[in-house]
């Protein structure tokens, strides 16, 4: 028990993760499905194959549900195989590996305080679920760390391995097209060479550089701690929802197609409205 557990979903797509807590039972947190968009399918985090409305006649678990939940092994998998999250890795074995999500150079704590966070958590919540800064990955390392980042929400070796790959991608787009227009066929096999050499280092840089064992912007959190604050951060969302509301809702009101104090006046009335005014004005004046 106390294990990091994941599976590959969505064919190698992306992985699920949790923490196995024994029994057959695994806690982990999840964004859920929702029924009326397709599009969650391939956004949220559990995917599970059973239908929609059909909650798992061993646990009870529900395909909508979201937050963080126990279940069995079986709904966690959901048919996929399992893979074990590997701690206090050396930097060339984390470089090495292809995809992020897999393992981490931090080390990992007892079994009983994994465990104890694992279920804090399941009694108070790990915040709002968000795909790249607040992800299952990110709640079991949590787990299992009780490091977070202090500038941000956590960066998830998954998300942390998209973001490498997008600006390895971004920074040698244009080099390719500038070794493809100029030199000789020669030139530019061999330059395409040491470019994907280039650009093999630094998607590999990146992902070392953003792993939650390296950086320095992360402190270990007490879950208690974690928990209050994760409370005050979502009031001060709520507050600035409402306040954002209420401005809109202002703005809405002064619009001239939604006010009633406003009526159609034909172009000669302003003209005759406009000569009387100055008249009325000197009349008052002159009193």
């Amino acid at each position: 028990a106390g294990d990091h557990i994941y599976s590959w979903r969505q064919a190698y797509f992306y992985s699920h993760h949790g923490i196995y807590v024994g029994e057959e039972k695994v806690i982990h947190f999840t964004k859920g499905l929702d029924k009326e968009t397709v599009s969650s399918q391939y956004t949220f985090s559990s995917c599970p194959c059973k239908s929609f409305d059909d909650p798992c006649p061993r646990c009870g678990y529900y395909s909508r549900s979201h937050g963080v939940l126990c279940s069995c092994l079986d709904c966690f998998l959901s048919g996929g195989d399992i893979y074990l999250f590997k701690y206090a890795v050396d930097r060339v074995y984390f470089v090495v590996q292809a995809r992020g999500g897999t393992c981490t150079l931090a080390s990992s704590d007892p079994p009983e305080s994994v465990l104890h966070r694992a279920y804090y958590l399941l009694e108070n919540g790990f915040g709002d679920y968000n795909l790249f800064r607040n992800n299952c990955e990110d709640f079991a390392i949590y787990c299992k760390t009780e490091l977070r980042v202090q500038t941000s929400a956590g960066r998830s070796g998954q998300a942390a391995s998209f973001m490498a790959a997008t600006s390895t991608i971004d920074s040698l787009s244009l080099q390719f097209s500038k070794l493809f227009r100029s030199g000789t066929r020669d030139t530019s096999i061999r330059g395409l060479g040491t470019l994907g050499c280039k650009m093999l280092y630094t998607y590999s840089s990146n992902r070392l550089a953003s792993d939650i064992g390296v950086r320095r912007d992360v402190a270990r959190v007490p879950v208690e701690k974690l928990i209050v604050r994760t409370r005050i951060e979502h009031k001060e969302k709520e507050a600035l929802n409402n306040r954002t509301e209420t401005r809109t809702t202002s703005m809405l009101a002064s619009d001239i197609g939604d006010r009633h104090d406003v009526a159609k006046v034909p172009v000669e009335k302003p003209i005759v409205r406009n000569r009387i005014e100055p008249e009325e004005e000197e009349a008052s004046n002159e009193m």
